[in-house]
């Protein structure tokens, strides 16, 4: 339950900052619900073989959606501006901390090593950070580490996740 509940932090996280910079974007508890989904198929189709193994890509997948759509309604608009600005100004081994004043959840983001790649996409050199983030929900502290890089609108996409 316990990497559930990672995973679907990590795929709130992913969701957040992937979507700061657009417009008429899904609601965070929407968006959040659908990479858990994902992340809970995913989890799913490692376990077993055959027809066991259908039924944990769908129990996965339900608990995913469930799972990520209750944490996806903990992060709102300022802390998925805070992860962002994070990702874009702190130095490496820099923790940025926040509290939100509404839920008191608990949010540390810390940049361990920046680099440059190309993009898939464009072709162009985007700088790119590798991270910890830290998130106190319900009073239970929770990990992810990943790698997000910079898009050309400015907002963070997660490429990675652990």
């Amino acid at each position: 339950m316990k990497k559930a509940r990672l995973i679907a932090l990590s795929a709130l996280i992913s969701g957040a900052l992937m979507l700061t910079g657009c417009q008429n974007q899904p609601t965070k508890e929407e968006q959040a619900g659908l990479v858990g989904a994902i992340a809970g198929g995913l989890l799913g189709s490692q376990v077993g073989g055959g027809k066991g193994q259908k039924a944990a890509i769908i129990a996965g997948t339900i608990l995913g959606h469930h799972l990520g759509s209750s944490v996806g309604r903990t992060m709102d608009e300022v802390d998925r501006m805070k992860a962002n600005q994070a990702l874009e100004s702190q130095p490496v081994n820099k923790t940025s901390t926040w509290t939100n004043p509404d839920s008191g959840n608990k949010y540390a983001v810390t940049p361990t090593r920046t680099f440059f790649e190309k993009s898939a996409e464009t072709q162009e050199i985007q700088p790119c950070r590798e991270y910890t983030t830290e998130a106190w929900i319900g009073g239970q502290k929770e990990m992810v580490y990943g790698t997000a890089c910079r898009q050309d609108d400015g907002s963070w996409k997660i490429v990675s996740t652990k």
